[in-house]
């Protein structure tokens, strides 16, 4: 080990020496138990979503890779060496859920018509079937309810740290935040024009964007975690000391905010409208119209008003340019409306499959059957949680947690109509982030409809009703 580090420190670098010892280490750590290997995912989501090994194996494996690899590369062997011997624990929405997989697998095969696939789309498409397969790996893996409000506590604490993170990033001198964030691109972040502005003119306010570079992609995963934790702040048993839920989400929420990213504030909005509905957190209606009121009369957001209501209007070039978009993609759904294009290419040189909506690009590549078989999908999962909220509307330690998982699809969902990463395979951070999601719900109604006994410490004394 000393001369593998002197060896490295020689020819590279002191730092990248280090971390490469330090990584493998930790990759040595991870592999002896399967919960690190989970809590690796969410740190790497949270922090390096676009990260990279420094080396190539035929292809650069990206960090989500190499976490999401080790955690079902452990699950495996808890099978295989017969540390787990239960059966498999699904739900209804896994069988639909199966067969939109099986149909972008289709999809794919079809667009190879089109052109031959590079060793970075096989090696993105594998990723995405991989991390999709998360949704039932998890739901298998949390049996409990302490299992799942674990790992609900770490994603909204890593969502903290990660708004810290760019709030202070927001608030350095453009040029040093600069020179800090492009030592990331050892690890396959951008070396340089970082800083990201509105409408990318530096004439404009700066927007958040904290190791995550891309400001929506940010304002995506903030808006997925601020619903997450939003229940909390009136749930009969917290996961964390209320104060700090509070302290969390307005420091998520601000830096929401400074992503100026429109369509996650948007959907945040509906979130917290999902959650108000439930008995025992009308409050919310109260505290959105307060903030609303107070953005109305401060000279800071008038700037930010303007913009949201430019989107409604298309009074701005970025709406402009999407309405554009737009127009595009349904021309090529037109010309391709079943399979779409698939993932390869398109086969006329006047189409092309990016646009800034999840369920427009979704259609380019795996046509109108792939999106219909998506909204089966998530439908199903909805259904199934409409099914457990009876057993769950009483139970103290579920309740919270169940509601900020519906209420974290429903904001993914909304946020997809005008921003497309959590489907375009370069984002593999988004897509997991998502699919995360869709775990968290099922698992928590999973959980809910297979308890054997209710604690009488879980149960509230007067039965809460939607």
């Amino acid at each position: 080990m000393g001369g593998t580090l002197g060896l490295l420190a020689g020819i590279f670098d002191p730092v990248i020496a280090v971390g490469a010892v330090g990584g493998a280490l930790v990759g040595l750590y991870v592999i002896t138990n399967v919960n690190v290997a989970l809590y690796a995912i969410i740190g790497v989501l949270a922090f390096l979503p676009f990260g990279t090994f420094p080396f190539r194996i035929g292809f650069t494996p990206t960090l989500i890779d190499g976490a999401a690899g080790a955690f079902l590369f452990v699950y495996a062997l808890q099978w295989a060496t017969s540390a787990r011997r239960e059966f498999l624990r699904l739900t209804p929405a896994h069988a639909a859920i199966a067969l939109y997989v099986a149909w972008l697998i289709i999809s794919f095969a079809f667009g190879l018509r089109i052109a031959p696939p590079t060793s970075t789309t096989l090696r993105q498409f594998a990723a995405t079937l991989l991390i999709i397969s998360l949704s039932f790996v998890l739901v298998d893996l949390l049996r409990t309810p302490d299992a799942l409000r674990r790992l609900v506590r770490i994603v909204i604490i890593a969502a903290a740290l990660q708004a810290i993170i760019a709030l202070v990033v927001y608030a350095l001198p453009d040029a040093t935040a600069e020179r800090t964030l492009i030592r990331l691109a050892r690890l396959g972040y951008p070396n340089g024009g970082v800083i990201r502005y509105i409408e990318d003119n530096p004439l404009n306010d700066e927007r958040a964007i904290g190791t995550f570079v891309d400001p929506n992609v940010l304002g995506g995963f903030l808006a997925i975690c601020a619903s997450l934790t939003a229940p909390q702040l009136f749930a009969r048993r917290p996961l964390l000391p209320r104060a700090l839920i509070w302290l969390i989400l307005a420091l998520i929420g601000g830096a929401l905010f400074l992503t100026y990213s429109r369509a996650a504030m948007l959907a945040f909005g509906v979130g917290l409208v999902f959650i108000a509905t439930f008995k025992g957190y009308r409050k919310l209606f109260a505290l959105m119209i307060v903030a609303i009121g107070v953005a109305l009369v401060l000279p800071q957001t008038q700037g930010y008003i303007a913009r949201l209501l430019d989107a409604f209007v298309a009074g701005d070039l970025a709406t402009q340019m999407r309405i554009g978009e737009y127009g595009d993609a349904l021309r090529l759904i037109q010309r391709y409306p079943i399979t779409g294009v698939g993932f390869t290419g398109t086969p006329d040189v006047d189409l092309y499959v990016d646009v800034a909506s999840m369920y427009l690009i979704m259609a380019n590549q795996i046509g109108l059957v792939g999106v219909g078989l998506f909204a089966l999908a998530m439908i199903s999962v909805f259904a199934y949680g409409a099914r457990a909220w009876r057993q769950v509307r009483d139970d103290v330690e579920l309740r919270a947690v169940f509601i900020g998982a519906h209420a974290a699809l429903l904001t993914v969902l909304v946020n997809g109509t005008t921003d497309h990463y959590f489907f375009r395979l370069d984002f593999q951070g988004s897509i997991t982030a998502f699919w995360l999601t869709i775990a968290l719900a099922l698992a928590t109604s999973r959980i809910a409809l297979h308890q054997v006994e209710v604690l009488p410490s879980r149960i509230v004394k007067q039965p809460l009703v939607m």
